[in-house]
């Protein structure tokens, strides 16, 4: 089993001190994740932006969480998949909707659906797409710019979910009750 250092405030190296005061300052504690991103506070810098960044996007917070969760499911992520269904409580998203997620079951919602199909289509292929499953992608009432915020957010999920296998994160006490194996 790998491991990596989960940083505090204390241990960081000194550019990634103020990146966990944030971090510190906007969840009322240091995610494990943002602990051990801080060992290269460039790669830290880099997901909290795009975080920041992905939540900008025209995606709903329904839209954020399948997108979100349709990546770590599919990455196996034993950090993020409960890290983001505690996110979801607080966005107050359906727990149906987390359920099916989780679950790699489909989604009542047929745009959820169609967006969930999308983002495990880019990430499993790659972004290579057909034609066809961009087609139904439009036909299901997203657009052009929504392909490319999913792009974003696997961005994001990249970063987060290779770093959890290769540093063995802990799940955070505020996440374990919602702890996931696939």
């Amino acid at each position: 089993m790998t491991t990596l250092k989960v940083h505090s405030i204390e241990s960081a190296p000194q550019d990634a001190k103020g990146l966990l005061e944030n971090s510190q300052k906007a969840y009322g504690m240091i995610p494990g994740l943002h602990g051990v991103l801080a060992g290269a506070p460039k790669i830290l810098e880099a997901y909290q932006t795009l975080h920041e960044l992905f939540t900008q996007t025209s995606f709903n917070e329904e839209e954020l969480t399948v997108v979100w969760q349709a990546i770590n499911v599919e990455h196996a992520c034993h950090y993020c998949v409960p890290a983001h269904t505690g996110i979801a409580k607080m966005m107050k998203v359906d727990d149906a909707i987390t359920e099916a997620l989780r679950n790699e079951t489909p989604l009542a919602d047929a745009k959820l659906e169609a967006l969930r199909t999308m983002t495990l289509s880019i990430v499993r292929n790659r972004g290579h797409v057909s034609q066809e499953e961009l087609d139904a992608f439009y036909a299901a009432g997203y657009g052009e710019a929504q392909v490319l915020e999913i792009i974003l957010g696997l961005s994001q999920k990249v970063i987060s979910n290779y770093t959890n296998h290769i540093a063995n994160t802990p799940v955070d006490a505020a996440f374990q009750p919602f702890a996931w194996s696939k």
